[in-house]
């Protein structure tokens, strides 16, 4: 019986030593690791905001933007060499009352030429031309259409036809970005042979 008793006393010491070891946490202990993963989630809350920020003017409106620039550039890749009288304004372009292909126009935004802009919404729809801009523009498009020289570098509006190649340029942009960062802006470049 002896023998029992002291095994009932070690394993009462070993109880009492693990007990004490297991006491929990304190109150400090648990305020410094919500202070630490408070200070964690702020900086990943930062991240988020600012990959949101970068996906929506990267992602979303520079690839709009490349968009609607193509679009246009295909719209005026689609007339005829010669045409200076469509209205590439609207869509489908009207037959007249614009300027076709004809040399001149620029790349600009802050300064666009009058019948060698247009705008459109958010949504992308077509809200006319001009050099005064709709209360509701969102994208604004302008393009330049000048003769190629034999250089093949050189552009000059208006300039004899030598080389009987147009390069067309379209830039588009977008009104704002979101955050401050650069505003997102697309140009397209193609040459159209008098063949064609």
């Amino acid at each position: 019986m002896a023998h029992a008793a002291d095994g009932d006393a070690g394993l009462g010491a070993q109880l009492i030593a693990r007990l004490g070891s297991e006491r929990g946490t304190t109150l400090i202990e648990t305020a410094i690791a919500s202070a630490i993963l408070l200070v964690v989630m702020t900086g990943l809350l930062s991240m988020a905001a600012l990959a949101t920020t970068y996906t929506e003017n990267h992602g979303h409106l520079e690839a709009r933007t490349t968009e609607y620039a193509q679009d246009k550039m295909e719209q005026l890749l689609a007339l005829a060499f010669p045409d200076g009288v469509s209205d590439t304004v609207t869509f489908p372009a009207g037959v007249t009352g614009g300027s076709g292909l004809a040399t001149g126009g620029g790349t600009n935004t802050a300064a666009p030429v009058n019948l060698y802009v247009d705008w459109l919404a958010s949504d992308g729809s077509l809200l006319g031309g001009g050099t005064a801009q709709p209360a509701t523009w969102f994208y604004e498009r302008v393009w330049e259409i000048c003769y190629l020289q034999a250089d093949g570098v050189t552009c000059l509006q208006p300039s004899a036809n030598a080389t009987g190649v147009k390069r067309i340029t379209v830039t588009a942009t977008v009104r704002s970005s979101v955050g401050h960062t650069l505003i997102p802006k697309s140009s397209v470049v193609a040459l159209k042979a008098s063949q064609f």
